[in-house]
């Protein structure tokens, strides 16, 4: 009898997922479950307030892809789950599943007062290009860029694009010949910001910033956003333009569902990459809570390893066998500014940056013509 595998979210770690399902598993029945069959390349979207990417370049339509790996798609937000994870519940009706991997990504925390003044890079494309259109319009002033975490989970964070976007612009407006007229600002809650990189990296990124002339206020929480201001505990940043990456947590449908959560509430999974107690069920990328180190990434190389894990554990869970395979908790990144790239990796207790280099840019953008081909 053929599997019936239910993958639930279009982003990296559930596009992998199918990939590695149907190289390993030619004959069996692959659901993709996601609002809308596309991928939408958000570490590209650093690059859409210089006019170098534009929305066709990053939302890749899904439909070629899904025909030729025979995959079926339901369009569908997810609503819930039975007890026993074997019928996912959406808002298009029941799908039933032999085996199931949960890739439906994160969502941010939307608690601070005034959120709705900042720019959310991560937020989709939209934010890119809302990005772009705002920066065209202004003269001048002051510009924050800013990141929080999960106080209950302090590495649900996502930094890095907010130190690309802050680079990024600092060297558009250069190119623009308008970099005087602007104040560029960085705040923190931390007095390391990017500790998870490492600290030559930590060292690195705040002496690129020194370099460039962006300004840094360090350690004190953000308290408030305004229409013109960034309020934190002590400071207050008059803001023409605000970009704030809030923590992570949760997709709301899990509050709908029996699944084990983490404190910061993800879907709670071993090394193995199995939701804890519930059989025959996986979970894969930023919406997972995984054992490792205090730097393990959200990021899409990171899903990509456990979504390859969880696909290869959930077919040999079917077939009886023995489930062994553990993810490698790696981290490898190009903090990128616009003409160059600053390489960031960490494997175990090695920590590595690079100073940043022309050839890393390229490397970056050449990453994402080879990734991007593989759906199109």
């Amino acid at each position: 009898m053929k599997p019936r595998i239910t993958v639930v979210g279009a982003g990296f770690a559930g596009l992998t997922a199918l990939r590695t399902l149907r190289r390993h598993a030619p004959e069996a029945e692959l659901t993709l479950v996601a609002p809308r069959a596309e991928l939408h390349y958000l570490p590209g979207s650093i690059w859409l307030p210089a006019g170098t990417r534009r929305r066709e370049d990053l939302v890749v339509p899904l439909h070629d892809f899904l025909t030729r790996q025979r995959i079926r798609f339901h369009q569908a937000h997810a609503t819930g789950l039975s007890a026993d994870a074997r019928v996912l519940h959406t808002d298009a009706g029941e799908v039933v599943n032999d085996g199931l991997i949960i890739a439906t990504g994160a969502r941010f925390l939307r608690k601070l007062p005034g959120i709705e003044h900042a720019i959310i890079p991560c937020d989709g494309i939209a934010a890119g290009e809302a990005i772009r259109d705002r920066l065209a319009a202004l003269d001048g002033g002051t510009l924050c860029f800013g990141f929080g975490a999960n106080p209950n989970e302090p590495v649900a964070m996502r930094g890095g694009p907010v130190f690309e976007f802050a680079f990024g612009i600092d060297t558009l407006l250069r190119r623009q010949r308008r970099r005087e007229r602007f104040r560029l600002v960085f705040f923190s809650p931390s007095d390391k910001p990017g500790a998870r990189l490492g600290e030559k990296a930590v060292g690195m990124l705040l002496a690129e910033m020194r370099k460039r002339g962006i300004d840094t206020v360090l350690g004190e929480k953000p308290v408030r956003f305004e229409a013109d201001a960034v309020q934190l505990e002590r400071t207050r940043l008059e803001s023409a333009m605000t970009l704030f990456m809030p923590g992570l947590t949760g997709q709301a449908w899990l509050d709908a569902t029996a699944l084990p959560r983490s404190p910061g509430g993800f879907v709670r999974g071993d090394a193995q990459c199995r939701v804890s107690g519930v059989a025959c069920t996986f979970v894969a990328g930023d919406g997972g809570s995984f054992p490792g180190p205090d730097w393990l990434p959200k990021q899409a190389h990171q899903a990509d390893l456990q979504a390859g894990v969880a696909a290869r554990n959930l077919l040999r869970t079917l077939r009886g066998e023995p489930v062994e395979e553990t993810f490698t908790a790696e981290l490898i990144c190009i903090v990128d500014t616009l003409d160059r790239g600053l390489l960031v990796s960490r494997k175990g207790q090695r920590a590595r940056a690079l100073p940043p280099l022309r050839l890393m840019h390229w490397a970056k953008a050449a990453f994402e013509k080879r990734y991007l081909r593989q759906y199109r």
